[in-house]
């Protein structure tokens, strides 16, 4: 069996899951998220957890065991805790505001990078250079963050650009003088 499929997965209170067929709902105090279930793989409620089955051990299906419990899980903690990604903006001159909901970062262009966010997901400016994205979809609030790094991702030679809070960047020599 497969570790982490065979794990159920706790639903807390004020957290409402429905199963309906292949649909998976899950509604919580931040939001409601919903999951199409591929149709090899079972997805029951009992009294205060979700158990997800799968029919037997090909590895197709060991692989969407884990992966359908695993994005269960991720629903539940959404909607009751939600995710958060949090970058920063390294270099002279390098700033985020926000203007509505709208991130406007100042990354070393000639014009400003504005970023809109996607369905879901927010974003939070502490200082000048930390940007916090937040969500209850976490595949949502990952795909914004990593767009929020493209538009300037860090560069061995300096480190400047932005990147996630705690992420290394390994330095490189500069060109050698003799």
């Amino acid at each position: 069996m497969s570790r982490v499929g065979k794990a159920p997965v706790p639903v807390p209170s004020g957290v409402n899951v429905t199963v309906d067929g292949q649909l998976c709902a899950v509604k919580g105090p931040k939001g409601q998220l919903t999951l199409d279930v591929h149709p090899v793989i079972k997805v029951s409620q009992d009294a205060e957890e979700v158990v997800v089955t799968r029919p037997s051990d090909a590895p197709q299906h060991r692989a969407l065991h884990g992966l359908t419990r695993a994005l269960i899980a991720n629903m539940v903690t959404g909607v009751t805790d939600g995710f958060r990604k949090s970058l920063e903006l390294r270099g002279t001159g390098y700033r985020a505001q926000l203007q509505g909901q709208t991130l406007v970062l100042n990354v070393g262009y000639s014009h400003p990078v504005e970023i809109a966010p996607l369905e879901g997901v927010a974003f939070e400016v502490e200082s000048p250079t930390l940007v916090h994205v937040d969500g209850i979809d976490k595949q949502t609030v990952g795909q914004q963050a990593a767009l929020v790094r493209r538009t300037r991702p860090p560069e061995p030679y300096h480190g400047k650009g932005v990147r996630y809070v705690g992420e290394y960047v390994r330095q490189k020599a500069g060109k050698a003088r003799v």
